[in-house]
């Protein structure tokens, strides 16, 4: 047990209110009622949310915990973001106070139950994709009842999970429901980008396994219509529209914000909705039968919790997340559209396709971008490169420190070996403060490593994809003009 871990708290004259309330329509206590958060909400409808995660803002109006956990690359220090008040929203000046000029992870996404189902980088799967590492907990600041927030920024390589089966959540066709509240602006088709209920191991144990909200561009079962992004139900070996798949109806959900609905009774029902976070109600995209292919009636949850990969730890896909929650039973109507104005209310702004922490990218050669291979999955010695820039790419976004290293996906731009030669080339490895890691933007665009005295270059100027970097005499050309954005 975490002493120092804040519960939600209310007063029993607060509860009978809320319910009250949620019973017959009518307000409790201007207090009570001014207070309702989303997990107040289903809990009044008989629907208690059995998971609870957010690193913006508290999802019960007496929560007084910690949201999320960052840890340094520097020295493995860590810190628990908490809220300034209970029900309120994120004290995002502790964590820039904290990450002050270093490169901190999210690694730990506190469960505001009681039921302690927190998040954290998943283990290895049978997707062959390897472990999971945390967020950039820098990567998108939006800002969220008129405070700055922090939301999870999710690349390639990039996903939590729960230890196992986790305590409270749906497994062998119960009923569930869930909600998460998403970017509609950055998403892909890859596997799989997923808030919800998993195996209780990395592995795809069959259908009908998981049951969890997407949020992406995949179709899946064609047809689809439009380019999405489409909000669908992961139940494993297939992210689905309606019963066999495809759902034409399903027009897709591309607002900057986004909620994603999805409930299902366990046995033969499950509904998909989706709307605007930031205006007006939620659209039902599919309310009728579970997939008719084998498996899927009943369910055989297996009571997991995952974000931002698939079951198996596919974690291909990108997304950017903000809030959500698992429930205990089968939603009604009405507490979800009450979810949805509470939503609405938050006043989420800011834009979630583009990274506006404190990285940028490097400019280089003919326009394009410094890059790591790989795809946003850098290990030590991968190389450095030239690249088309794209906006989402974590492993073109650039942190230039005061002790002058450059660091990107939690390491640095390094020489290899330390080297000095002419025509060392450059690539990714752990920060540990040499002079093969120290870069000085030069006044004609240039980049120095003082400890070689030489400069990035592209070899012969070249700006292809994938033209691998190094050092070189410093001579002014247009293969050394590197711009840090």
């Amino acid at each position: 047990m975490r002493a120092h871990r804040g519960r939600p708290r209310a007063s029993f004259l607060a509860v009978v209110a809320l319910l009250l309330g949620a019973a017959i329509g009518l307000p409790g206590t201007a207090r009570a009622a001014g207070a309702r958060l989303p997990c107040d909400i289903y809990g009044a409808a008989g629907t208690p949310c059995v998971a609870a995660h957010s690193t913006v803002r508290a999802l019960f109006a007496g929560y007084d915990g910690p949201l999320y956990r960052v840890t340094r690359a520097s020295d493995g220090a860590g810190a628990d973001i908490g809220l300034p008040a209970p029900g309120g929203y994120a004290d995002a000046a502790q964590q820039d106070r904290f990450c002050a000029d270093a490169t901190c992870a999210v690694t730990r996404i506190y469960d505001q139950t009681a039921r302690h189902n927190d998040l954290t980088p998943g283990p290895a799967g049978t997707s062959g994709t390897g472990a999971d590492r945390g967020a950039d907990a820098a990567e998108i600041a939006v800002t969220a009842g008129g405070h700055k927030a922090y939301g999870v920024w999710i690349s390639p390589g990039v996903g939590y999970r729960s230890a196992g089966a986790a305590s409270g959540v749906a497994v062998d066709g119960r009923p569930e429901g869930a909600y998460m509240v998403a970017g509609g602006t950055h998403t892909g088709s890859a596997c799989c980008f997923d808030y919800g209920n998993a195996e209780s191991t990395p592995a795809d144990t069959g259908n009908g396994h998981m049951d969890a909200v997407s949020l992406a561009t995949t179709c899946y079962f064609a047809p689809c219509t439009g380019s999405g992004p489409w909000v669908e139900a992961d139940l494993e070996n297939g992210m689905f529209q309606g019963d066999d798949g495809s759902d034409t109806a399903n027009l897709g959900n591309g607002s900057t914000y986004v909620t994603a609905v999805l409930k299902n009774d366990g046995q033969t029902r499950y509904a998909l909705k989706g709307g605007d976070a930031r205006s007006g109600g939620l659209t039902t995209w599919w309310d009728g039968a579970l997939p008719t292919r084998g498996g899927y009636q009943p369910m055989h949850q297996e009571g997991g919790i995952i974000l931002g990969t698939g079951g198996d730890n596919s974690n291909w896909n990108m997304g950017t997340f903000f809030e959500g929650v698992m429930v205990a039973g089968y939603p009604t109507d009405a507490a979800e559209n009450a979810v949805q104005a509470n939503i609405v209310s938050v006043g989420y702004s800011g834009e979630t396709n583009v990274p506006n922490g404190p990285q940028g990218t490097i400019t280089g050669p003919g326009g394009t971008c410094v890059d790591v291979a790989g795809d946003d999955t850098g290990t030590d010695g991968t190389a450095v490169q030239l690249w088309g820039c794209q906006t989402f790419a974590e492993d073109q976004h650039w942190t230039h420190r005061a002790d002058r290293s450059l660091v990107t996906i939690r390491r640095c731009l390094d020489v290899d070996g330390d080297g000095t030669a002419a025509g060392t080339q450059v690539e990714l490895w752990d920060c540990d403060g040499v002079g093969g890691q120290k870069w000085v933007q030069q006044a004609d665009g240039s980049l120095l490593n003082p400890w070689s005295g030489r400069c990035l270059d592209a070899p012969d100027g070249a700006t292809a994809n994938g033209t691998r970097l190094r050092i070189w005499d410093c001579n002014g050309s247009a293969a050394q003009k590197f711009r840090l954005g």
